[in-house]
């Protein structure tokens, strides 16, 4: 009897794992043991980096020195922001620039030739990994954009400096909360297509730098990563037509559209980073004294619930709010890949505990029995 196939690894184990626990049909989402909704409104972006690293939230001397020292390393060498530079002239696309930026990071990490297994060495590099991410990131917009890159700051939160380093600005509290809570909530997410793109990359032993990178590059494509931006591009058009958003939705969709945003491989259910999010938006919009994004997107959730069935997705709701926060649209999901940066490397750090080379199978399908002709008889 043949083995039965399971096209995208759907329902298939590969591995078991402390870090997330997804509950699709409830609408669940746990980081080693606690709620994403208590993270999420309770502990900053270092907070759940300590807990995915180490396995227990910090206390307050813990968590000072772990923040301390991950923000010495926010600096970037200046080889690595010629290169970035070199990058933003050429207009290479944000999440490719940044798949190119965290390889480049590597040769100049002092633990680079450290052994790949190194828990510690991982740990010092995971740190300046994620430290130098938003740096290089906001470098890049800026320089793309034809202003100077602003040098990173120490005394600022991981969430606050990297709003600071985009826009020559320090965020008032709101921004910097709500900055923060998004990273929180995109940390990590189980066995997700990038993750598991990283699991591989580490399973042969490869280095932190080189699963990262794998990663990021998994990240970049439309049916993982790239939603929230088609989100926020959908909304957009849906401003600048004369259609109720309901109507621009049901012309989209019977004109073969597909809209983005919708529909999750785990959740049954509205996924709890969308609803957290969803809060957020609304209360941007409040503030700013403008709810239409907030407005058009519920809308649109409404109808697409009511005729397809469909909950939206994390996506759907970090467009929106990014978007009230003036970040550029085409970097939502370096964004992504800035908080997600955290869990991989929790994920990798697992993966070289209890290493096994991920070697899946395939069915083989063509033919058997050939026959060979010589080149000059074909």
């Amino acid at each position: 009897m043949p083995e039965e196939l399971r096209r995208g690894l759907e329902g298939v184990l590969v591995a078991e794992s402390e870090l997330s626990y997804i509950d699709g049909d409830a609408g669940q989402l746990i980081y080693r043991g606690y709620s994403i909704d208590d993270l999420a409104h309770g502990a900053s972006y270092e907070e759940v980096l300590y807990l995915l690293w180490h396995g227990h939230l910090p206390d307050r001397n813990e968590l000072e020195s772990f923040a301390d020292t991950m923000a010495t390393e926010r600096g970037i060498d200046s080889d690595v922001l010629e290169s970035i530079e070199a990058l933003a002239r050429a207009d290479e696309e944000p999440m490719a620039a940044l798949r190119t930026m965290v390889s480049t990071l590597s040769a100049y990490d002092d633990d680079a030739d450290a052994d790949p297994t190194d828990r510690e060495a991982n740990l010092r590099k995971g740190r300046r990994i994620t430290a130098k991410i938003p740096t290089a990131l906001a470098a890049f917009v800026r320089m793309r954009d034809g202003n100077d890159p602003i040098a990173p700051r120490e005394d600022l939160s991981h969430a606050a400096n990297f709003l600071y380093m985009l826009n020559d600005e320090e965020p008032d509290e709101v921004l910097e909360e709500t900055f923060d809570m998004a990273l929180v909530l995109h940390a990590d997410h189980g066995l997700n297509a990038s993750t598991f793109a990283a699991l591989v990359t580490s399973s042969t032993l490869a280095d932190l730098h080189s699963a990262i990178t794998s990663a990021i590059g998994t990240l970049s494509g439309s049916l993982h990563g790239g939603a929230n931006q088609d989100v926020m591009q959908m909304l957009q058009e849906v401003d600048n037509s004369d259609k109720e958003p309901s109507t621009w939705v049901n012309d989209a969709l019977e004109g073969g559209r597909r809209i983005p945003g919708f529909g999750h491989r785990v959740y049954n259910v509205k996924d709890p980073r969308a609803r957290i999010l969803s809060e957020k938006s609304e209360e941007l919009g409040e503030a700013a004294g403008d709810t239409k994004w907030y407005e058009y997107s519920v809308t649109i959730e409404d109808y697409i619930k009511d005729e397809k069935g469909l909950v939206p997705n994390v996506d759907f709701y970090s467009a929106s709010t990014y978007y009230q926060m003036g970040i550029p649209i085409d970097t939502y999901t370096p964004i992504f890949a800035l908080s997600r940066a955290g869990g991989w490397i929790a994920h990798v750090l697992e993966q070289y505990e209890d290493n096994r080379l991920i070697r899946p199978r395939a069915r083989y399908v063509g033919a058997k029995d050939r026959e060979f002709t010589e080149l000059d008889a074909r």
